[in-house]
């Protein structure tokens, strides 16, 4: 009988970590570029004897380099152990009504698992044709909405007015832009949250920043929603933040330089790819991330080209709504990566 009382949820279900040697790994929209310089070097040094301590609960030295990155106070940043983290204890905080929060019927598929381990009501809205979103769409009664910008997996952005409008048209509830791959195209929302309280900015350092394994992310508000996503957090886990994380955080923030010419190198190859697709008879939504959405309209299916670039050592990863069943989405490589990706479809499309 004890498991009446036992919550029960779908969980989320991330992208596959095959251990293949060879391998092509186009399906979880990690960087193919290091992670800093910096951060290598300083891993190197890393004094193995301070592990046996917590690391600092407020973890400010990170708050401190991301406050004065994007030109904020400490107390207008929270981080957490990925963005993924972050949101959770989001949804966690604000969402606390009885009314439905809103988001994409086609986006990053962590929100409705968010939604149901919470016991949160929500209602999806559906994305336009071509997958992009009306802000109108989101003026109407709720308890919270939740954008994704560029979105996931359709890689379109919704422009910074749009954002301003949904913002505008909710004062009563809380507004969070998940902003992910915000770096590889777009304007972020962040110049907003001085004048919406009601707004919260959530990045990582898992794609641009090429820091994936390290489970880094980050939200940015004003200092009242930050001060009610931390009380949260506190009452939760205080260290949830590794010392190493911590510094070679820092480090990868303050190189600039570094991080900028990684987002034009990625910028670079997916414009490249995006024209050997159309090429070879894809179509997608113009991506603005590190990867694109992709559909074939030949006489191969989806399944078959997929498979048989499984057999050539490249995962990419495929959707199974009835609105995504058709497509897969592709992360962006190196540039020898996708020339590779792009010969082995014109194998498998010309056979």
């Amino acid at each position: 009988m004890w498991e009446s009382n036992v919550r029960k949820v779908v969980p989320y279900v991330p992208g596959e970590q095959p251990k293949i040697s060879k391998l092509i790994k186009l399906n979880t929209n990690e960087n193919p570029y290091p992670p800093s310089p910096r951060v290598s070097e300083r891993l190197s040094n890393l004094n193995v004897s301070d592990f046996r301590k917590y690391p600092a609960p407020d973890c400010e030295i990170l708050r401190e380099a991301l406050a004065k990155k994007y030109n904020l106070e400490t107390d207008n940043v929270f981080v957490g152990v990925g963005s993924d983290d972050v949101l959770a204890v989001a949804f966690l905080t604000y969402f606390n009504s009885k009314k439905p929060i809103l988001f994409p019927d086609v986006t990053y598929s962590f929100y409705d698992v968010w939604a149901d381990t919470f016991n949160i009501p929500y209602e999806t809205i559906p994305l336009n044709e071509d997958f992009s979103i009306n802000p109108g769409d989101y003026f109407k009664e709720n308890g919270g909405v939740v954008i994704a910008n560029p979105n996931a997996p359709t890689g379109l952005y919704l422009g910074i007015d749009g954002i301003e409008a949904v913002l505008a048209a909710n004062p009563d509830s809380v507004v969070i832009v998940d902003e992910a791959y915000i770096d590889f195209g777009g304007e972020s929302a962040l110049k907003f949250i001085d004048k919406y309280e009601n707004l919260l900015v959530v990045q990582t350092f898992s794609k641009s920043r090429s820091m994936a394994g390290m489970r880094i992310g980050f939200a940015m508000g004003c200092k009242k929603i930050i001060k009610y996503l931390s009380d949260v957090k506190f009452s939760i886990n205080s260290y949830t933040m590794n010392m190493p994380s911590l510094e070679l955080g820092v480090l990868a923030v303050e190189d600039d330089e570094y991080f900028v010419s990684c987002c034009k190198k990625v910028i670079s190859t997916r414009e490249w790819t995006k024209g050997e697709l159309a090429r070879l008879g894809f179509t997608f939504p113009d991506s603005m991330t590190n990867f694109i959405f992709v559909k074939y309209n030949g006489d191969k299916s989806r399944d078959h080209i997929a498979a048989e670039l499984r057999k050539r050592g490249i995962i990419v990863r495929c959707f199974n709504s009835d609105r995504t069943k058709e497509y897969m989405r592709i992360s962006i490589g190196t540039d020898d990566e996708m020339k590779t990706l792009i010969s082995a479809l014109e194998e498998i499309l010309y056979a």
